[in-house]
């Protein structure tokens, strides 16, 4: 990713000097273990333990030669560690340690964005809570439905992204396998022991089968996570813009002292990082595609897998983890109107009461075809000549013949619809 969209925390993990380091850690764990087995002598190890080091300049030269990544990098280790050197990836091909070394680095990457989850959780945990009984308007397919309270919103968030935890955590569990196998994974020329000391020295679990790689189901399951976490992060940037819109502004992005909304138009305050971050959900959820399409390789294994996940690994996690730290910054300073919303809850003079008093219909006895027809003749009315619908129903002689007046006017309380908010909150926040 550009820098722009990327934290240097994240990036680090996907930097050259954490990707060598990784590989010469498990070169060198693998060298402590076949010395354990008597393969290869301790001496060797100690000497590879204290000089192994690299230097990335002199890899990339070696590889524009050679075309060949792991070999650059090993010849390079070699000017360092001296003769001892001919010991390292002894039974080892280059997948052991590039796909080991990539479960590693999305473990890390995984350990980011859980805690940027944790951050957005919080958030708008803190926001649900402080509008708890914020009455705002509910509206489905764009229309004003009926009441609901803003903290009931941020709550639906809330669930959302806690399941979205749920779902990196076990996707980080699946990702953390390693492979120290050996060509086609037959450990012919390598002691399973070996794989079962580099993975648990390296946090993983040893693959239990892996041809000559990782299954890349794994990695596919992993991209796919990050594509639905994306895809809820977009949900909510969505509803932020919406309620920003200038007949609605309901609720706006914070804007700062000396910001600039528009080159042209000054009087502009644009929800600019929601509409941000709906774009960068739409490239995290680009980057599903190709893992997927990852999971065919020929035979025992082939390169088509490699090109693509130099390029979705790093970019899908930089991305996500900017978008969710963004959004974090979003919720804490998100401005909210509770008169803007109320006033917009008034805006169809009572039409959001209309399902209470078909329902008190029937339970007066009347018929529910009936009933809707007289609701829906009063509703008209609202809608086409602006009409108050409280006052049209109490000049219905049929509806309070069926209701009277005192219940008709009852059933124009917020109250009704707000009852179980506590109900709610306490499924999704506990206590």
């Amino acid at each position: 990713m550009i820098p722009r969209y990327t934290r240097p925390e994240m990036a680090r993990i996907w930097e050259p000097e954490n990707r060598f380091r990784i590989w010469l850690e498990i070169e060198t764990l693998a060298c402590e273990a076949q010395a354990e087995l008597g393969v290869i002598p301790r001496e060797a190890v100690k000497v590879i333990r204290e000089k192994g080091h690299f230097d990335i300049a002199r890899i990339d030269e070696i590889e524009a030669e050679v075309k060949h990544d792991v070999i650059a990098f090993l010849t390079s280790v070699a000017e360092f560690v001296g003769p001892e050197a001919r010991f390292i990836h002894q039974g080892m091909t280059s997948s052991d340690v590039l796909d080991t070394c990539l479960s590693v680095q999305l473990v890390q990457a995984a350990d980011e964005l859980l805690a940027d989850l944790d951050m957005v959780l919080d958030s708008i945990r803190a926001r649900a809570f402080e509008h708890k009984d914020t009455v705002c308007m509910g509206r489905s397919h764009g229309i004003h439905a009926e009441p609901v309270t803003f903290g009931l919103k941020l709550a639906t968030w809330y669930a959302e992204m806690e399941r979205n935890r749920k779902r990196l955590e076990a996707a980080r569990e699946n990702i953390a396998t390693g492979a120290i196998s050996g060509a086609v994974g037959t450990f012919a020329n390598i002691d399973p022991r070996v794989e079962e000391y580099v993975c648990r020295q390296m946090g993983l679990e040893p693959e239990p089968v892996s041809t000559q790689v990782i299954p890349r189901d794994r990695h596919a399951e992993y991209f796919c996570t990050l594509a639905v976490i994306a895809s809820s992060l977009e949900r909510i940037s969505v509803e932020v813009r919406h309620l920003q819109r200038t007949e609605v502004l309901e609720a706006e992005e914070f804007f700062s002292k000396g910001q600039k909304g528009s080159s042209a138009m000054p009087h502009k305050r644009n929800p600019i990082l929601s509409e941000n971050l709906t774009g960068l959900a739409r490239l995290v959820r680009g980057y599903c595609i190709p893992a997927l399409e990852n999971v065919a390789l020929w035979h025992e294994r082939d390169i088509s897998h490699s090109s693509v996940e130099r390029n979705i690994a790093p970019d899908a996690t930089v991305t996500l983890d900017f978008a969710l730290r963004r959004l974090n910054g979003l919720i804490k300073n998100l401005v909210v109107y509770p008169q803007n919303m109320l006033k917009n809850l008034n805006q169809m003079k009572g039409l959001v009461f209309s399902q209470k008093i078909l329902l008190d219909l029937t339970q007066a006895g009347v018929s529910r075809e009936d009933a809707y027809r007289l609701v829906q003749h009063n509703a008209m009315k609202v809608w086409e000549q602006g009409k108050d619908f409280q006052e049209e129903l109490l000049a219905d002689a049929e509806v309070v013949k069926a209701l009277g007046e005192a219940k008709i006017r009852e059933s124009f309380d917020l109250n009704y619809h707000l009852k179980h908010v506590d109900t709610i909150f306490k499924r999704v926040f506990g206590g």
